[in-house]
């Protein structure tokens, strides 16, 4: 406890530093926004008013439309939020048929609080829209007010998911442990964790800053497995005592099994999400430092802290029992405390371990084999948030009057000093090049800094929203107007930043980071497994089963998503795409979480092993006496990731439905069917472990397990008393 208030406090007081425009990719766009930081230029948030005429005759020439126009000036200057207000009439920002106009403006004050500020614009821009409603459509878009809408649509979403996440977990080990202090232990103990994890990210920031992501992503891992961790330990050490071990001994021996299994799957989980920081985004990096904090410190406290707990409650863990949870969980198990349906399940798979292996492989290989043809990209708003918010609908207006698109190109411009004739005169060119090449339809605006030595040149993309032919008019500024123009000045620098820009150096950056992330963490979770458990072939199949889990998860993704198979049952809709980010974000949280359970279940395999079993006997022991732990981790898991697949946004709804299939056909088809079988089929080949490899370390922990209890006498049984 102590740990936890040191490292709020220190959070708190040193505060937690955010990543800045320049940091969040490198390349192009990370320099055009460092170049305005430097010279200590804030570009402020530019806002759009669309004013159109309902009906296809009314025209921007109309007498109602210019007053219109005028009223919407005269509003936006009247709140003292607007600047530099622009008349659609001399910007020439009307549409090709006439009917749709742009009054364009900039915000005061800082860009970061423009969203804070927005309302009283949005508030007289309605005023306006109220006078002309049954002729004119007269609404304001733009980064401020697309903030706030979003905000405040989707803010309470996260909430919800943040609080139902506990009571969620809270219902659940209820169900499993059957007692009110069981069940609160590894909540309270996660929460804890979660909050001094949050206390570290402020002092790590300093170093590492963090992303608007990262405490979401953190409470999502964070929760996952230090439940689950709890669980494995807590479970582990009932069943000891079950067996009549005193509490000491049975706290000995949950903590040289699964306080192992816990720290073994605890590293594994570390070092997968180490595999995003090799990725050069920074929101990436900041996700996978928060993550790895939280199941850094989940883990310590789940073989510290809780022994010391248990140890400290002795039986009052068993306080608060609920009877008909009791009752229902010894209907479910036999007099072994064995679930006997996993009884029933595994005597099947044992009995034909090659149809097993066929029929479950098959399936899985089929699910994943749409996602093959997976298509990732930026979702469009559209996409992202339905057609039910009024301002993607003025969005959509918007790009079908202007196919140019509202979000332009942004080449920032620095020189020793800007203003040298050769400099003008390569702006100038720029300009012109820039429509007659065919990358923008122009207007081309310039605006100078001449005591920073900075000019900042807003260039409209032809393409607008489709993203494919915006970035190719953003690759003949890059590739063919640039060189031509700023190329032939000496000591001049013109990165080409803007929103498009960001896209597609954000898609280039992650393509290139999918190899060597991929190659990170699966060499190092196959050395780890090599050491751990000293088996060759246990390694290569832990390797193989957590790929093909994480392709069945793509291929759901693909199916639900892109395809829209079953899209309704999930409250979503066939977007076409899954969001260019999701895939390897899916494949570090996925490999490594899907861990948890394989090094639980191999560990309990091992031990039996050890112990003199045969491997079928021992593969029978391992699977059904942690099938419990396993399935109620599984549901706590799929429980609070499904919370997040209920959220408004699809990006949101992707991440939940795939890691909530994929740990759910982890806990099932992976652990409870193909991996025994495997195991079966292979059997004493699976501690294979060549003699050429022996000398890498041995984590292995083959500590003998303590000798069975001796059994209490029965009352009146004289001749029990003397043998004992």
């Amino acid at each position: 406890m102590l740990f936890v208030v040191l490292a709020m406090g220190a959070g708190s007081a040193v505060g937690t530093k955010e990543i800045k425009g320049s940091e969040e990719i490198s390349g192009e766009v990370g320099q055009s926004e460092k170049i305005l930081e430097d010279a200590g230029i804030d570009e402020p948030q530019g806002e759009t008013v669309l004013v159109q005429g309902v009906d296809k005759g009314t025209k921007a020439t109309a007498p109602e439309f210019r007053e219109a126009v005028a009223q919407v000036m005269k509003a936006v200057e009247g709140t003292g939020e607007a600047t530099s207000v622009t008349s659609p009439y001399t910007t020439k920002t009307i549409s090709k048929d006439g009917r749709s106009a742009l009054v364009q403006f900039k915000m005061r004050g800082d860009p970061e609080t423009a969203g804070d500020r927005v309302q009283p614009l949005l508030d007289a821009v309605e005023k306006v829209q109220d006078k002309h409603k049954d002729t004119l459509v007269v609404e304001e878009i733009g980064g401020a007010s697309m903030n706030k809408t979003f905000d405040d649509a989707f803010g309470s979403d996260f909430k919800k998911a943040e609080y139902s996440a506990g009571p969620v977990a809270i219902g659940i080990l209820l169900i499993a442990f059957g007692a009110v202090v069981a069940a609160l232990l590894p909540v309270l103990l996660t929460i804890t964790a979660l909050m001094a994890t949050l206390g570290l990210m402020g002092l790590v920031s300093h170093f590492q800053p963090m992303g608007e992501t990262s405490n979401s992503v953190m409470l999502l891992v964070g929760m996952a497995v230090g439940v689950d961790y709890c669980l494995f330990y807590l479970r582990r050490e009932r069943e000891e005592r079950e067996k009549g071990h005193d509490g000491r001994t049975a706290l000995e021996i949950a903590a040289a099994t699964s306080g192992r299994a816990v720290l073994v799957s605890g590293v594994t989980v570390i070092v997968a999400m180490c595999g995003m920081l090799f990725t050069g985004l920074a929101d990436f990096e900041s996700m996978g430092l928060a993550s790895l904090m939280a199941v850094a410190v989940a883990m310590i406290g789940s073989v510290t802290v809780l022994p010391a707990l248990l140890s400290l409650l002795g039986d009052r863990v068993e306080k608060l029992r609920v009877p008909f949870l009791n009752r229902l969980k010894r209907g479910r198990t036999n007099v072994n405390g064995e679930s006997r349906v996993w009884r029933a399940v595994l005597t099947r798979v044992l009995r034909r371990p090659k149809a097993a292996v066929l029929v479950s492989a098959g399936v899985l290989a089929a699910i994943a084999l749409p996602a093959l043809g997976m298509n990732t990209q930026q979702l469009t708003m559209d996409q992202e948030f339905g057609d039910d918010l009024p301002i993607v609908q003025t969005y959509q207006r918007v790009n079908d009057a202007f196919p140019g698109g509202s979000d332009p190109a942004q080449v920032v411009v620095k020189a020793d000093d800007i203003s040298a004739a050769p400099v003008r005169k390569a702006i100038q060119d720029f300009r012109s090049q820039a429509v007659s090449s065919g990358a923008s339809r122009g207007p081309v605006d310039v605006v100078m800094h001449d005591k920073e030595n900075v000019a900042v040149i807003d260039v409209p993309l032809v393409g607008g929203s489709d993203q494919d032919k915006a970035e190719k008019s953003l690759l003949k500024l890059r590739d063919d107007v640039r060189p031509a123009t700023f190329g032939k000045v000496d000591g001049v620098d013109a990165p080409i930043g803007g929103q498009v820009a960001g896209s597609k150096d954000f898609n280039d950056k992650l393509v290139g980071a999918v190899v060597p992330v991929f190659a990170f963490v699966v060499v190092f979770a196959f050395l780890l497994m090599l050491m751990c458990f000293r088996s060759l072939t246990i390694a290569i199949t832990s390797i193989l089963l957590n790929l093909l889990s994480v392709g069945a998860a793509y291929g759901i993704l693909t199916m639900v998503f892109q395809h829209g198979w079953g899209a309704g049952l999930v409250g979503a809709e066939g977007v076409g795409a899954i969001i260019s980010w999701l895939p390897l974000f899916l494949f570090v949280i996925l490999f490594g979480l899907s861990m948890d359970y394989h090094v639980f279940v191999v560990s309990r395999i091992r031990e039996a092993r050890m112990q003199g079993r045969t491997t079928k006997d021992a593969i029978a022991h391992g699977v059904i006496t942690t099938a419990g732990v396993v399935t109620s981790a599984a549901v706590i898991m799929v429980g609070v990731f499904a919370i997040f697949g209920t959220l408004s946004m699809q990006s949101m709804k992707q991440m939940g439905v795939g890691l909530a299939t994929a740990v759910l056909i982890d806990a099932t088809i992976i652990r409870g069917v193909l991996l025994p079988a495997v195991m079966a089929l292979l059997d004493d080949r699976n501690w294979y472990f060549p003699k050429s490899l022996r000398w890498l370390p041995n984590l292995a922990h083959d500590e003998p397990a303590a000798p069975a209890p001796v059994p209490l006498p029965r009352e009146g049984d004289e001749h029990e008393r003397v043998r004992v």
